[in-house]
């Protein structure tokens, strides 16, 4: 064996067996580089605008600059939802009384406390994932959104976040003043979630029948009865017995809104890690085929594995398998869904994958909106690749797994006929016709 080939084993174990204490810092080395990379997302340029001038914040004495940030950015009113946990960056301010406000599109999370020191953002950027910022809300010539890199991921980097800076959604128990009750632990929501574990520590408006929720709910001293009830909390339509809700833009805390905000934060995490494990993976590769004298574009096996599984991760949230049922109808209080399902884009029959369900899934058509975001058409090419490959087998019909059992072929021919419709730069095997697609379709099923 060459003292080559013996030096390449030498560094390759070490990293083998410390793998589970490097991964949490893996993205902060090259080629991610995530807290020493210039972030390119919606703030970043917002920012730009700021300095230049191009875009004038006004500050408002009750709310400060967040009815300026929200408008400037697109993130309607109607998304806003209220946390009242202490679980976020100014803790001190956040109580039943006084909830934390979050507001949120596709690409940006706003936080607003009352009194607040800062508004509190998080940004998806195409290449670093989760990107969090704070605004000081004192008025300012030109005020600064600050990125945060360190304390931020004590919470938003880890295996609940699938080990990438990104968004995390918890439901806890908390007792009268907001407090965690962290020994009856703590559970990360997104669309799997079923119904009955969701929303502790959030006030939840809306109407969905039976299904119970944790919603709206505090516990009275530090121990969570085995008998939990919650009937006052559920189907709630006003929150204004339960705290001031003037001192906010709006009084709803939408359910709608609350799920969709469970879909995307678990979108954005996905797209995060399949794009960081793709570069990473190509980084590694790189490396180890000028380590051993390979041809430069030799592909090894250990790449393939890391792209694919990756990929699947984010197959699985981008048609939402496992997805909770819903067994009753649900309806929120604001105009959210509207507003949200009105953005589109819709092909020439109307339809669009923002279309809301609600009777017995989320959407109608069981494809994430975030296929067409900023984060999805910012993946490297080779994870995109793998990614439309498995999606067209699936929706074709060619791959009739169980996994996808929930996808009947109505939706599969829907969603093709959709992001026919509405993606741009479709691959080649997309490109055919719809009736193409059709006959693929109908002699798969």
């Amino acid at each position: 064996m060459s003292r080559h080939l013996l030096n390449v084993i030498a560094t390759i174990l070490p990293l083998s067996l410390t793998s589970g204490l490097l991964a949490a810092d893996a993205f902060e080395e090259p080629p991610i580089s995530y807290s020493s990379s210039t972030p390119d997302n919606c703030i970043s340029a917002l920012q730009s605008k700021i300095d230049s001038g191009k875009v004038v914040l006004k500050y408002d004495d009750q709310f400060g600059y967040l009815p300026d940030v929200l408008g400037s950015l697109g993130v309607p009113i109607e998304s806003q939802m209220f946390v009242f946990s202490k679980t976020s960056l100014q803790l001190r301010r956040i109580s039943p009384k006084t909830p934390r406000a979050i507001y949120f599109n596709d690409n940006v999370y706003i936080g607003f406390c009352q009194d607040g020191d800062v508004l509190e953002v998080s940004a998806s950027d195409p290449q670093l994932g989760t990107v969090f910022y704070s605004m000081r809300q004192e008025q300012q010539e030109r005020p600064q959104f600050r990125r945060h890199t360190d304390a931020c991921m004590v919470c938003h980097s880890s295996s609940r976040t699938d080990g990438v800076p990104g968004h995390l959604v918890r439901s806890v128990f908390v007792d009268t003043e907001g407090t965690p009750i962290l020994s009856s632990g703590s559970r990360v929501v997104d669309h799997t979630t079923p119904f009955e574990h969701r929303w502790g520590g959030w006030y939840v408006t809306g109407t969905h029948g039976s299904q119970q929720h944790l919603g709206n709910l505090t516990i009275d001293g530090r121990d969570v009865p085995k008998s939990l009830d919650n009937s006052a909390g559920q189907n709630v339509s006003a929150l204004a017995d339960r705290f001031d809700t003037t001192e906010y833009l709006s009084p709803h805390s939408d359910i709608v809104a609350l799920m969709v905000l469970e879909h995307q934060t678990l979108m954005h995490n996905r797209l995060t890690k399949a794009n960081f494990a793709t570069r990473q993976a190509l980084a590694h590769e790189k490396m180890l085929n000028e380590m051993l004298e390979n041809p430069a574009d030799k592909r090894l096996d250990s790449t393939t594995r890391r792209i694919q599984n990756a990929g699947n991760d984010l197959v699985d949230a981008l048609l939402f398998v496992g997805e909770a049922r819903l067994r009753e109808p649900i309806a929120g209080t604001s105009n959210f869904s509207r507003v949200f399902s009105e953005r589109g884009p819709h092909d020439k029959a109307g339809r669009s994958l923002r279309e809301l369900d609600l009777q017995t899934r989320l959407f109608r058509y069981p494809c994430s909106y975030l296929i067409d975001s900023d984060a999805f058409h910012g993946l490297h090419a080779e994870m995109k690749s793998y990614v439309w490959q498995r999606l067209w087998e699936i929706l074709s019909g060619a791959d009739q797994s169980e996994r996808f059992a929930h996808l009947s072929k109505a939706d599969r021919q829907a969603i093709i006929e959709i992001l026919q419709a509405t993606i741009r730069d479709l691959p080649e095997a997309w490109t055919a016709s719809s009736e193409a697609a059709t006959r693929v379709n109908t002699a798969s099923n």
